[in-house]
């Protein structure tokens, strides 16, 4: 069953690539935040290609193959290692670093990298070791929705969709980590 809800949802989602409308913060989401995809517009690609392995792959040596930015560490580090070598801020980008805030769940933070804008609360993150089992742990996982659940909508608050097709809890994030402009431009 759950198996057939990701793939219709993979499937909504890979039919749904035309010119998206501008919604107002909140609309068209469930009460529980969440809601399906309805328009999706994708820019050209800004992350950088990245070979398949069967080794075990952290979030951190991912994000910074795909996105560009070069910084090391902890995920949790990275917003503040940022600060003044990368732009950030609270509106994504495709290419740019989602950084999530250190937590008991997330002892080390995490990243991701924004690979599509559905709309002004929905985004779509490529990143590695987001799994609860030996199946998703140390994979990387393409495409997978994230929801801007904040009340203020500036990306304060997120979930993510796990690896079984559902919405997970909230997790606290910092913002937004920009590629260098001669990344972006590249691709």
């Amino acid at each position: 069953m759950r198996l057939a809800v990701v793939i219709g949802f993979c499937m909504l989602v890979s039919g749904c690539f035309a010119s998206a409308s501008t919604p107002k913060p909140n609309s068209g989401l469930e009460s529980d935040g969440v809601s399906t995809v309805t328009n999706v517009s994708l820019p050209s690609s800004r992350l950088l290609p990245f070979a398949p392995t069967d080794e075990f792959l952290q979030c951190v040596p991912y994000a910074r193959a795909v996105s560009g930015i070069e910084i090391y560490g902890d995920a949790w580090t990275w917003w503040d290692q940022a600060k003044n070598t990368y732009s950030r801020g609270k509106k994504p980008e495709v290419g740019a670093v989602l950084a999530l805030k250190k937590t008991s769940r997330l002892k080390y933070g995490h990243v991701a990298v924004v690979a599509a804008i559905l709309d002004s609360r929905k985004i779509m993150v490529n990143h590695a070791n987001w799994g609860s089992d030996s199946r998703t742990r140390g994979k990387v996982h393409y495409r997978q929705p994230v929801v801007d659940v904040s009340p203020n909508n500036d990306w304060s608050e997120v979930r993510m969709m796990n690896t079984i097709g559902t919405f997970g809890r909230v997790y606290p994030a910092h913002g937004f980590i920009y590629q260098p402009r001669e990344t972006a431009e590249v691709q």
